[in-house]
């Protein structure tokens, strides 16, 4: 029995699963880097060093499209965490800047993992909210939660994707928890804010007469 033909095709087979082995190894190890420069960018972003997180953004970005050149189609899942992340960072970002929110087109990342990054980054404007509200900046805090709000609602019907979103559902629901906690902190602020404003009001008025 001649098993020439098969050990030539095991060989070529092995030679090409070896391969994308070595991409594995190589995405899912620089996929590391991507996710600790957007949590560097996060952090930036809390702290107010908005350059630095623009700075780390961009990295992370340029890592991304390597690491995309390396990516076969079947290995594309494996950039979903890094593009999570990266979307997560440019979200807060923009966000924290003043400027538009960017799309999936611009960032270049999986729709799926823009999904879940938008997700995430809902906690962590919550958190830019409290700040906010220890700052005395009620209007601010509102504003940025009628924009959590928004969000939630836009990214709400994708609940039914969870089969081929892995997470999206679990997501929504973190979401849901955080933003109603966060109205009820919303609302006690800018009633005590409106309450101050009307105290110093009429002690306006009595201070005239």
């Amino acid at each position: 029995m001649n098993l020439k033909s098969v050990e030539m095709s095991l060989t070529s087979i092995t030679q090409k699963l070896e391969d994308v082995q070595a991409k594995r190894e190589l995405l899912i190890k620089e996929s590391r880097g991507v996710i600790s420069m957007a949590a560097k960018a996060i952090v930036a972003v809390h702290t107010g060093k908005l350059r630095d997180a623009d700075e780390a953004i961009k990295e992370a970005g340029k890592s991304l499209v390597s690491l995309r050149r390396a990516a076969t189609p079947g290995l594309t899942r494996y950039l979903i965490p890094a593009e999570m992340e990266y979307t997560e960072a440019s979200m807060v970002f923009a966000i924290a800047s003043g400027t538009a929110l960017p799309s999936s087109k611009e960032l270049r990342v999986d729709g799926g993992a823009y999904i879940l990054g938008l997700l995430d980054a809902i906690g962590e404007v919550k958190r830019m909210i409290y700040d906010k509200i220890r700052l005395g900046k009620s209007r601010e805090a509102f504003r940025l939660f009628e924009m959590i709000e928004r969000l939630y609602l836009l990214l709400a019907p994708a609940a039914v994707h969870d089969h081929v979103v892995p997470g999206v559902k679990r997501k929504l629901d973190v979401a849901r928890i955080l933003i109603e906690g966060t109205r009820s902190a919303v609302t006690e602020e800018v009633r005590r804010s409106e309450l101050i404003k009307h105290i110093k009001g009429v002690g306006r008025v009595i201070g005239r007469k």
